[in-house]
C-alpha cells in the first residue's frame, strides 16, 4: 500500500495556505492520502535555524509582497493579505491536534477554516475566541476545547509535534514528505507531482 504524503505548514504561512488548497486534489488523483501536520515555524525558523522571518528580512520582504499574489492568481485561488499585529498559530495548532485525537478527518476541516479566516477572509486565528468561533461551526464543544487547551498534555502534543518535524528535518512551510523525499514550498508542486507519477527524479519521457 503507497504511503500517505505528509505536510508540514504553519498556518501563519500564505504558502501553506496556497498548498493546503491543491495538495489532497493532487494526492486523490495518485491514489494517495494526505497527513497533515501542523507546526510552528518560530521554532524551526527562528530558533533552530536562527533566521527571521520573510517579512522582516530586507530584500526577501519586497520580493514577497510581490510573489504572494501572483501565485494566487496563478493557483487561481482567493487571498487577502492580513495586517495583524502578534499573529501567531499556537493555539490553532494545538486545537488541531486535540481535533485529530478524537476525528482526522474533522481536524482538517478544521485546519482548512483557520487557512479560509486568516487567508480568505483576512481574520485573526491568534486568541482562544477566534479558534473557538470555528471550532463551533464543526459542532465541537468549546467549552471543552477551552478547557482542553489549558492542559499541559495537550500543549504536549504540539510540543511534539513540532519536534517530530525538526527530527524530520522540516523547516519551512509548506514542506512535504513522500516516500522519505523532502520537498519545500508551494512552488514545488511539480516535483510532488514528478514523484507521485514516476517515483524518481529521471526526466519525464517526451
Amino acid at each position: 500500500m503507497t504511503r500517505p504524503i505528509d505536510f508540514y505548514f504553519d498556518f501563519i504561512s500564505p504558502y501553506a495556505y496556497l498548498a493546503a488548497t491543491k495538495i489532497d486534489v493532487l494526492a486523490a488523483k495518485h491514489g494517495r492520502d494526505v497527513d497533515w501536520h501542523p507546526f510552528l515555524m518560530g521554532v524551526t525558523v527562528m530558533q533552530v535555524m536562527g533566521l527571521k522571518p520573510i517579512m522582516e528580512t530586507p530584500l526577501k520582504s519586497d520580493y514577497a509582497l510581490i510573489d504572494r499574489p501572483r501565485m494566487a492568481r496563478l493557483m487561481n485561488v482567493p487571498l487577502t493579505i492580513p495586517e495583524i499585529d502578534g499573529l501567531n498559530s499556537v493555539a490553532a495548532s494545538r486545537t488541531y491536534y486535540w481535533i485529530r485525537e478524537k476525528n482526522p478527518e474533522l481536524a482538517k476541516e478544521f485546519a482548512r477554516r483557520v487557512f479560509n479566516r486568516l487567508w480568505v477572509q483576512g481574520r485573526d486565528i491568534t486568541d482562544v475566541d477566534a479558534v473557538s468561533e470555528e471550532v463551533d461551526t464543526l459542532g465541537v464543544d468549546t467549552k471543552e476545547l477551552r478547557a482542553a487547551l489549558e492542559d499541559d498534555r495537550v500543549k504536549g502534543l504540539l510540543r511534539g509535534a513540532v519536534e517530530a518535524a525538526v527530527e524530520r528535518k522540516v523547516f519551512g512551510s509548506p514542506f512535504f514528505i513522500i516516500d522519505d523525499e523532502p520537498i519545500w514550498g508551494a512552488d514545488r508542486f511539480w516535483m510532488v507531482e514528478h514523484w507521485l507519477k514516476h517515483g524518481n527524479w529521471d526526466p519525464a519521457p517526451e
